[in-house]
């Protein structure tokens, strides 16, 4: 017996052709009307048929919801629950059926990715036994392993509902394609479309063998829990060859509007896997032997050193990103990096020259954009070391507009933003993009510069009292930051709280204060900044 009974009305018999092929390309055997033998009675062999389906697909149109045959078809399904609904024509189900999920075919041409055609297969493959085919599993599943991608890979497979709600797919499969979408804008990761990652809703969760098949490393997977109008998803990161756990979150949000849900939440968990991924890299990276190091390596090596903001690591960092460039001249993220690095020094006091680095930080951005203007996290850097370096601040807040437009889940560009925002004079602002910074990435090692970042455009608004809890926090967390102490003296010295002041100053070094100063573009701001040093004795 067949598993699939499709059930039409004659003017959609090219459309109910189109069905049966794609599920029989799937595996499934699947039975027409049209295969009715000259030899026995037509309603016998319907019903046999009928009932011995696994899956009976009933194709709506406006010919069908008349036709009493279409709804007797579709009464026995829904009464043995095997009945899954598509519509060809636009038209609804009519009463009772109206009440039940039906996928929207309307002028499907036979793509099988197409988000009606996989609620379709999905709810197909639902019915079936755990050994029936899957949804091409048939090409997938049996094939090969695949190598490795040179840079880290994710696939994110179907989230389940927590409920086992099969109503709740079209919601967990959208969850999945927004998430995937949100993670292909990081060019740092390579990511698994949605499309193959879905294949594996009825698949038993071995992971390490899914990894495999797909040619990743990470998987992300989740669940969608739902009361009434709330909702609350569930996601975790795994390194499927290394069978660990990555990380994990949840979020909440209610259904009343989904698609703003489902963009929100996409954004949040792809803003934290990125730079999750990024620090599981690294820990792999400084496992391997240090004479086997490639370019990539000597990257992630150096990204971990500029994340400890110290003058020593700053200076290594430096080296490594060198050291990545002899490798690959054209290495557009080691380029920006050590270009950032040289800004940072500079900006900081810690440099000995701090016009060659100045010069030489140029010189490496400019050389990052020839090599790739399009990358957001190449974008965001040199947008970052331009500024700092006192390069034109309308240009860099041009190239972190372009990164967000491209990729609006990237915590560290709206980390930058924030800085750029703050130079510029527009602190409300400023405090918006810390805040959505620290939102997509709450766990992040540069956390102390968005207390640092907000507090100082507290200090911009004059609202010092606000400022100064962020800034011990800060510089209690980086007490060798000197811009957070460097703030707080501001603050302590406005509210005349002088012996603080000057206690906050002595651990600002005097090159940070010309370096700090020369970023903060605004009149008003740099004024507040001047007259609160000056206030706690500085020389300005």
């Amino acid at each position: 017996m067949s598993d699939v009974f499709i059930s039409y009305a004659r003017s959609t018999a090219k459309g109910a052709q189109r069905v049966a092929e794609a599920l029989r390309a799937l595996g499934y055997g699947v039975w027409l009307d049209d295969e009715l033998p000259a030899h026995r009675a037509y309603t016998d062999v319907i019903e046999e048929r009928l009932k011995a389906a696994k899956a009976v697909v009933v194709i709506w149109s406006a010919e069908a919801a008349k036709s009493h045959w279409v709804r007797a078809e579709a009464t026995a399904a829904m009464e043995a629950r095997t009945l899954v609904q598509l519509r060809l024509d636009g038209v609804r189900p009519p009463m009772p059926f109206n009440q039940i999920q039906c996928a929207d075919l309307n002028g499907w041409s036979g793509d099988l990715q197409s988000p009606g055609w996989r609620k379709v297969a999905a709810s197909v493959g639902d019915l079936m036994d755990a050994s029936a085919p899957d949804a091409a599993a048939a090409t997938v599943h049996n094939a090969p392993p695949l190598s490795l991608p040179d840079r880290p890979s994710i696939a994110v497979l179907p989230f389940g509902d927590a409920e086992g709600a099969k109503e709740g797919d079209y919601f967990a499969d959208g969850m999945v394609e927004e998430i995937t979408t949100a993670l292909a804008r990081f060019p740092s990761l390579f990511v698994i479309a949605s499309g193959s990652s879905l294949t594996y809703r009825q698949t038993a969760r071995n992971l390490k063998a899914i990894a495999q098949e797909l040619g990743v490393r990470y998987l992300l997977e989740g669940s969608v829990r739902r009361s009434g109008s709330r909702v609350r998803i569930a996601a975790q990161l795994v390194d499927a060859i290394e069978g660990a756990q990555i990380w994990a979150e949840r979020f909440d949000g209610t259904l009343e509007d989904v698609f703003t849900l489902q963009d929100t939440v996409a954004n949040a968990v792809a803003g934290q896997i990125e730079p999750n991924i990024q620090a599981a890299e690294i820990r792999r990276a400084r496992a391997r032997p240090t004479q086997d190091l490639g370019a990539y390596e000597l990257y992630l090596r150096g990204i971990q050193l500029a994340q400890a903001y110290d003058r020593p690591s700053m200076l290594e960092a430096i080296g490594m990103f060198e050291r990545a460039i002899e490798r690959d001249p054209n290495y557009a993220l080691a380029l920006a990096w050590a270009a950032c690095c040289h800004s940072r020094i500079s900006a900081l006091g810690w440099s000995e020259d701090a016009d060659e680095s100045s010069w030489v930080g140029l010189d490496l951005a400019r050389r990052a954009l020839r090599c790739n203007d399009e990358d957001p996290e190449v974008l965001t850097t040199v947008a970052e070391a331009i500024a700092d370096l006192g390069g034109d601040l309308a240009d860099a807040d041009a190239l972190i507009e372009r990164a967000l437009s491209r990729n609006p889940g990237a915590s560290s560009a709206w980390l930058v933003s924030g800085w750029l925002k703050l130079y510029a004079g527009r602190p409300e602002l400023a405090l918006q993009h810390y805040d959505k910074a620290l939102r997509l990435d709450p766990r992040s090692p540069y956390g102390p510069l968005v207390l640092i970042g907000k507090s100082f455009s507290l200090v911009a608004l004059r609202r010092f009292e606000e400022a100064i809890p962020l800034l011990k926090e800060a510089v209690q967390l980086r007490p060798d930051q000197n811009g957070g102490a460097m703030a707080l003296t501001v603050a302590y010295a406005h509210l005349g709280r002088l012996s603080e002041a000057r206690a906050a100053l002595d651990k600002v070094l005097p090159a940070a204060i010309v370096g700090i100063l020369g970023v903060f573009r605004d009149p008003g701001l740099n004024a507040v900044m001047r007259s609160g040093l000056a206030l706690a004795g500085a020389d300005v």
